[in-house]
């Protein structure tokens, strides 16, 4: 009795199977089985041209402490900083410009519909090799950021800002900032959803702009600022595109804007040094993961969660 039950229900659900297989094909063979490899890479010596050489962890010691033939990395641990440098002032800064706009964007005005197209234009080019070259260009020597310093504002003996390691990583965080349509979008559709009456009660109470911000907005909103920042700073440590295109693929000058995944990429590609590579991949995924861990660890007192009611 119990087969016949189970044959009858595997015969209902065959349907369903079938469409889950070519998922199923491409989770196992394009994303499990790579990742389970690249984990096995990650403990050999590994050039591509010849077969893994299984080395334990001592592309891990190298990263970190070194070992008795080979020094500590130093540019690894250098990535690691700029990178971090980058994510914890990229991220903040974009959020809040991301929500100072969509602030301005949450108003009845004509045209609304236009304004809140144009200003997400940013976040579809921003990570594109042609806006990565006019940036290059924008900020160079001789380019129009120089130009309007000192044609308009009078300034002189101003820096190449792209070439100079002070000033370099600078202009990678202003491009990141620059693309802030993703979480302005979220930040307009979160401010939507909240009751107008509560602002007509704080009104009326004789509550300003500025409190009604702090006491109705901010904490209405907590939740979709977690998860934007979340997201953000998963995206900030995987950037690469701008820093590859912008120092020309050395991550100059002086290093200073060699983010990780650059690195990474110098490693694997530049060095042929795959295994190494595929260790510096698995520790980004501790990073990301431990650093994603703790923001769900302290965000239990500040994320405010609607009752539902």
């Amino acid at each position: 009795m119990v087969d016949l039950h189970r044959k009858k229900i595997w015969k209902e659900n065959l349907g369903s199977y079938a469409f889950l297989v070519p998922w199923l094909l491409g989770f196992l063979g394009l994303t499990l089985y790579p990742m389970l490899y690249s984990l096995y890479l990650s403990f050999t010596k590994f050039n591509i041209r010849t077969p893994p050489e299984w080395i334990g962890l001592r592309n891990y010691l190298v990263m970190f402490v070194g070992t008795d033939s080979l020094p500590k990395d130093e540019r690894f641990l250098n990535s690691v900083m700029v990178t971090v440098k980058f994510v914890f002032i990229s991220v903040p800064l974009k959020l809040v410009f991301a929500l100072a706009v969509a602030m301005l964007m949450n108003k009845k005005l004509k045209l609304i519909g236009l304004y809140r197209a144009l200003y997400y234009i940013p976040t579809l080019l921003g990570g594109s090799v042609a806006i990565a070259v006019l940036w290059r260009r924008l900020f160079a020597g001789d380019g129009l950021i120089n130009m309007i310093l000192s044609n308009v504002f009078g300034m002189q003996n101003l820096p190449a800002w792209i070439s100079n390691p002070k000033y370099s990583l600078y202009t990678l965080i202003l491009l990141a900032v620059w693309q802030f349509g993703s979480p302005m979008i979220i930040f307009l559709a979160g401010l939507q959803q909240i009751p107008r009456e509560y602002y007509e009660a704080s009104s009326v109470d004789g509550a300003g702009r500025v409190r009604q911000f702090f006491a109705i907005t901010l904490p209405s909103l907590s939740p979709i600022i977690f998860f934007n920042f979340v997201m953000q700073m998963i995206s900030a440590f995987q950037s690469f595109t701008q820093a590859f295109i912008v120092s020309g693929g050395s991550g100059g000058p002086l290093d200073s804007t060699m983010f990780y995944s650059l690195y990474l990429y110098i490693k694997g590609f530049g060095f042929s040094e795959m295994g190494y590579a595929a260790a510096m991949a698995w520790v980004l995924l501790i990073i990301i993961a431990g650093l994603t861990a703790l923001s769900f660890k302290v965000s239990g007192n500040m994320v405010t969660y609607g009752s539902g009611e």
